[in-house]
This record gives structure tokens, C-alpha cells and sequence, in this order.
């Protein structure tokens, strides 16, 4: 099994900085395409940066210039560094991943999901 944890959430004031990471934990694994998500209460998950396994990054609009997604795959993580924060970012934000594992002499790959960590942008 594969574990995805994040961390790095938390409160901070319009205009400023914060750093959300997430890693992956279990054996025999590899990390192929990642990815943070993000959710605000009564709407739906929408997806804001994607990184593939060798680097090429994705973002949503509304993040572009402002957030930065990257990953270190020695370590197993991603990250989102977030800058110039706004009260709309505020979401629980998810890290997903898409895994290939080992199950005996067959190999799969599955989504995995983080447990979501809060940002909350707020003077």
C-alpha cells in the first residue's frame, strides 16, 4: 500500500506565502504524474498544478505566476509553493498521485490521495 501525506497548511494573511508538501511512503512504488487539487466548502475539487515524472508542469489560471509546483523524487514528495496568497484560495488542498506497484508478478497503477490539508487566507 501507498501512502500520501501532506503538510504545510494553515492560516495566513492575503498577500502572503506558504509552502504545502506531500510524500508518498510504502515499497516497491513509483511516482508517475503528481498533482495538488484543491476544495472550498460547497464547490466542487478542481485541479491546480500538475507535475509529470520528469518536470513539465501544469497550472490553472487562476494560480499562474503566483503558485510554483515541484517535486523531489528522491524524497518522494511534491510541492506547492504558494506566493501573493488570496481569500479565494482558501480550500483544503489535495495532493494526488498517479502509482505503479507491484502485486505479485503483475504491476499496477492507481490514483492515490492525500488526506487534504487547510489553507485558510483571512486578515
Amino acid at each position: 500500500q501507498v501512502q500520501l501525506v501532506e503538510s504545510g497548511g494553515g492560516l495566513v494573511q492575503p498577500g502572503g506565502s506558504l509552502r504545502l508538501s506531500c510524500t508518498a511512503s510504502g515499497s516497491g512504488f513509483r511516482l508517475n504524474a503528481m498533482g495538488w487539487y484543491r476544495q472550498a466548502p460547497g464547490q466542487e475539487r478542481e485541479l491546480v498544478a500538475t507535475i509529470s515524472e520528469n518536470g513539465i508542469t501544469t497550472y490553472t489560471d487562476s494560480v499562474k505566476g503566483r503558485f510554483l509546483i515541484s517535486r523531489d523524487n528522491a524524497k518522494n514528495t511534491v510541492y506547492l509553493q504558494m506566493s501573493r496568497l488570496k481569500p479565494e484560495d482558501t480550500a483544503s488542498y489535495y495532493c494526488n498521485a498517479d502509482v505503479t506497484y507491484p502485486s505479485g508478478a503483475v504491476y499496477y497503477t492507481e490514483a492515490y490521495w492525500g488526506q487534504g490539508t487547510q489553507v485558510t487566507v483571512s486578515s
